[in-house]
């Protein structure tokens, strides 16, 4: 395995571990509320949450590139202020990833909190238990597989981005080159052997995490009937 390829897969496995804990820090209050709120709002929410999954990654990609490059407001503020450059950069990435994935970790967690019976919350509240206390004994335990769905899906999701990477990250080897970049860069430049060294990577990669998110569905239908 030459230095190039280490690397970049290093990079694409550090960007969806990245991705991955962010999102289910940040989106398992956003699917909390989802999964009990009435409020109007849910709809508009809910839809803006699974645009990723219909608008193409280009498009993203794009308006993230105009809106943190340094010559526009946000993007010069970010600059200005904080130091911070997103445009061409691995945090620029990760915030690209962070949008583009979102309802891989949205959507099974909002799914297993529907699916708790409301009773275990309000029992542990009975018994004196705290918010942090039922979140962690009784919450978390009880979504476990949908936990588990989320951060899977979401880790395989990213591992394969291209389209947003590529407009707000380009190909810079060691700090945006992924390997879905990497094997486009391969085969533009007629070198089908490294990019079938990429290719096949990933391929077996997805497929094992898609093998776990079956495997955990089966064993989480399993485990319900009994």
């Amino acid at each position: 395995m030459n230095t190039g390829f280490g690397q970049t897969l290093q990079l694409t496995l550090r960007l969806a571990s990245c991705t991955t804990l962010l999102l289910f820090i940040f989106g398992f209050p956003l699917a909390y509320w989802l999964a009990h709120t009435r409020s109007r709002l849910r709809m508009w929410v809910e839809s803006l949450v699974s645009l990723p999954l219909v608008l193409p990654p280009t498009v993203i990609g794009f308006y993230l590139l105009l809106a943190f490059s340094p010559e526009n407001v946000l993007g010069r503020w970010l600059h200005d202020i904080f130091g911070i450059q997103l445009v061409f950069s691995f945090a620029g990435l990760v915030v690209g990833s962070l949008i583009y994935s979102l309802p891989f970790m949205v959507q099974p967690l909002q799914a297993g909190l529907e699916a708790m019976p409301p009773q275990l919350i309000e029992a542990s509240y009975l018994l004196g238990k705290s918010r942090w206390t039922t979140l962690r004994r009784v919450i978390l335990p009880n979504i476990r597989a949908s936990l588990w769905s989320g951060a899977i899906l979401t880790f395989a999701h990213t591992v394969g981005e291209f389209g947003v990477v590529l407009m707000i990250g380009g190909n810079i080897p060691g700090q945006t080159r992924v390997a879905s970049i990497a094997i486009f860069e391969e085969v533009e430049s007629l070198n089908f052997g490294q990019a079938h060294q990429y290719a096949a990577t990933l391929m077996i990669l997805s497929f094992l995490m898609l093998l776990a998110f079956y495997w955990l569905n089966q064993h989480n239908r399993q485990w319900r009937i009994r």
